[in-house]
């Protein structure tokens, strides 16, 4: 036996004292803390349930805020003079970041999109969770998804501090990758071919910006003289805050693997690759950048990797053609904006008047009674979900799922009452 000497400041304790398993119980537990998420969590807590938020990152906010994404993009309709289209938390953070200077709506191109101040965001995030009620559970990872016939009965959760179930009568897969529905059982999508490209962002300082060149002659520097840097996208911008020393640069491209060892090496590339746009910045427009350093890296943005089997796919020629559906919970005029070469992407802007919709038949998961999907993983074709994949209509499709379930309660979301989940979501369907 040890001579373990007495210390009056500490204890010993061993695993084995330690609870095998941490539970708890909820209404609505939420998987994934970005925009959708976010919203999803906000709006039940606000309806009156016991929500728990559970996030992978030791932070909340998503990418949204961890890939320092930057711009609002699909909150408006197409044209300098768009009107808003999603409300909700988003007019709070509208209201609130704008208020203190860490909001600034500008047109990007012919949108108009709301750049942020990513930590004010992060903050504003967690206040308002906090406030509302919900109990954020992060560094969370999903070992285990336990049904009960055509219900989700409970998650396995790993975090570092010890294993966690959540019982909840509802869930919400806000994970941007399907996770939760992929970890039950169910069927996800993903692409037949070819690969959906992310980005990384990067925050640089000490520019002139002043002098700092238009989006279309950074392009075509980009486009000229960008093999010469060893850039694998050709196009790209930098976009400067008002009153901050500082650009959000978007000019690369990074593949987004579902392989965990080949998604670890695709970051580092991305680095790389941010790396070499920074000697790129300095060389061809030295007045502007040459003095210009990197201030930080955002973690890999993902666009499109997997995402669920819903019960109705929304599809590019719905888009195109403005469908109004009957079941609509999120309005939207993005451009479809498909990321699929390494050099570029496709970029088909709609006319002034144009809206399009988001059906609650694609968030929900065809087999499961009580899971909603929200975000980048509902069920779209290739195309059409790259237009409603971005933060405008992802924050509706949170609150969208947030009220589906509660309506449901123990039944189906597959049955609910449609006009009474619409007249509590009144302001994202209709002006």
């Amino acid at each position: 036996m040890l001579d373990v000497p007495f210390d009056p400041e500490t204890r010993i304790i061993s695993r084995k004292d330690q609870p095998p398993l941490i539970e708890r119980e909820c209404d609505i537990c939420v998987v994934g803390s970005g925009a959708s998420g976010a919203s999803a969590a906000i709006e039940a807590a606000r309806a009156g349930l016991d929500v728990i938020l559970v996030d992978g990152l030791p932070s909340l906010g998503g990418q949204a805020v961890n890939s320092i994404i930057g711009m609002f993009c699909g909150l408006f309709t197409p044209g300098s003079d768009g009107r808003q289209l999603t409300h909700g938390i988003a007019d709070e953070i509208l209201r609130d970041l704008g208020a203190t200077g860490d909001l600034h709506i500008t047109r990007g191109g012919v949108m108009k999109v709301a750049m942020y101040n990513e930590i004010a965001l992060g903050r504003w995030i967690e206040r308002t969770i906090v406030a509302a009620g919900v109990k954020p559970l992060t560094g969370a990872i999903i070992r285990g998804v336990n049904l009960d016939g055509r219900r989700v009965a409970s998650l396995d959760i790993a975090t570092r501090h010890g294993d966690v179930r959540i019982k909840a009568r509802g869930f919400v897969d806000a994970s941007g990758d399907a996770t939760l529905t992929w970890q039950a059982g169910f069927d996800c999508r993903v692409q037949k071919t070819g690969q959906i490209y992310g980005s990384q962002m990067l925050i640089i300082e000490d520019f002139d910006d002043a002098k700092r060149p238009g989006w279309d002659e950074m392009a075509a520097r980009i486009r000229e003289r960008g093999e010469h840097y060893g850039m694998m996208r050709r196009d790209g911008f930098t976009a400067s805050f008002p009153g901050r020393n500082i650009a959000m640069v978007n000019m690369t491209h990074i593949e987004t693997p579902l392989d965990p060892f080949d998604a670890a090496e695709k970051q580092i590339d991305g680095k790389d690759q941010a790396d070499r746009t920074l000697v790129f910045l300095h060389n061809e427009f030295p007045e502007a950048f040459g003095k210009a350093r990197i201030r930080a890296y955002g973690l890999p943005g993902i666009r499109q990797t997997r995402w669920i089997v819903g019960t109705h796919q929304l599809t590019i020629d719905e888009v195109r053609a403005g469908v109004k559906f009957d079941d609509a919970i999120a309005r939207c005029s993005w451009p479809l904006e498909q990321h699929h070469n390494r050099e570029g992407y496709v970029w088909e802007v709609f006319p002034e008047d144009h809206i399009h919709t988001v059906p609650l038949r694609s968030l929900t998961v065809a087999g499961a009674d009580n899971l909603v999907a929200v975000g980048r993983c509902i069920d779209a074709d290739s195309a059409a979900l790259s237009s409603v994949r971005v933060m405008g209509p992802c924050i509706a499709m949170g609150a969208a799922a947030a009220h589906a379930l509660d309506i449901a309660g123990e039944g189906s979301v597959h049955r609910i009452d449609i006009s009474l989940l619409k007249q509590r979501i009144r302001a994202n369907i209709q002006d």
